[in-house]
């Protein structure tokens, strides 16, 4: 089959489609034949050698995907721990999703690993629910897009941070209550205490003024570190307002973990995805081939939404 390989180790943007060998499934994997892979900021830390996969799985670049499966032509979305820029990958059986109705395989592919991602943070572990005020950082971005629109649709107030006006534009046009420019805006001193949950992707950089927008009972989750992974806490502060922090990562769960999560966000997300309260978003497809430009792409911060790759 083709895949996309990291030709300089040296060099994140030297990916080439390369002739690999066809994986072959394993017991409770099925193989599935890729149509479109999206594009995570993983994937760009992956080619910068700061995100290895975990032990066993593929080395391929690629979190999700879409695609039939072989021997059945079911169609199917796919969380990956690996291997979705390529023709064709194994998946465990736990870690496929139905299409949701009225999505095709491209936008499939640009949901899965996001809709995980959020639900299993705000939902599974936060517990959102109606009336929360949750801030969500980079709004305009495949998470934040994502789950600015799940938390209008559960009936919570929305505050989002971005960097031009019109990415806040776009964050408002998803739903978004309260839409701050963190360029020229201080979203601690705005926000003043009153966040129930924070879904943030920046890390030490932020936690200070994140553990500020908290209020009483709230929780700040992190599931990025593009601020970097140090910062220091008041706990002090947090003791007497009892408030909590919790770290994730999605990939490195166990397979029993992922499936119960693909399982729970099925069941919660996907019929918001079928009734048009949650929009795939996609804003631009590339060709597999062009993994490198797609990378790019994400990595200038002009996109809105999820990137897709296509693969012909």
């Amino acid at each position: 089959m083709k895949a996309i390989q990291l030709a300089d180790p040296d060099n994140p943007r030297s990916l080439e489609l390369r002739d690999v060998p066809t994986p072959e499934p394993q017991e409770g994997e099925v193989l599935v034949k890729v149509a479109a892979t999206g594009v995570n900021r993983g994937d760009l830390m992956q080619a910068r050698g700061m995100y290895p996969p975990p032990k066993g799985e593929s080395e391929i670049i690629g979190l999700e995907c879409a695609g039939t499966v072989v021997g059945t032509g079911e169609e199917v979305g796919c969380l990956l721990a690996g291997g979705g820029y390529a023709e064709y990958v194994a998946v465990p059986e736990g870690q496929l999703t139905p299409l949701p109705t009225g999505f095709n395989l491209v936008d499939t592919a640009g949901v899965v690993e996001v809709a995980c991602t959020v639900w299993s943070n705000l939902g599974m572990l936060a517990g959102v629910k109606p009336d929360d005020r949750v801030l969500i950082h980079g709004g305009a971005g495949g998470i934040g897009s994502f789950a600015i629109q799940l938390c209008k649709a559960l009936g919570c107030e929305v505050a989002t941070t971005a960097g031009s006006a019109d990415k806040l534009e776009y964050c408002r046009g998803l739903g978004a209550d309260i839409a701050i420019n963190y360029h020229d805006q201080d979203f601690a001193e705005e926000l003043k205490g009153s966040c129930d949950i924070i879904l943030d992707i920046m890390g030490g950089s932020y936690l200070e003024q994140n553990v500020r927008s908290l209020a009483v009972d709230g929780r700040l989750v992190v599931i990025a570190l593009q601020g970097g992974p140090k910062g220091t806490l008041n706990l002090g502060r947090m003791l007497t307002r009892r408030q909590s922090v919790h770290a994730t990562t999605l990939r490195a769960r166990p397979r029993p973990m992922k499936a119960a999560v693909v399982d729970s966000t099925v069941k919660n997300v996907w019929p918001l995805l079928e009734s048009g309260e949650i929009k795939a978003n996609v804003s631009k497809t590339f060709s597999l081939g062009d993994a490198s430009l797609a990378h790019d792409y994400l990595d200038s911060g002009e996109h809105t939404g999820k990137v897709v790759l296509t693969v012909d």
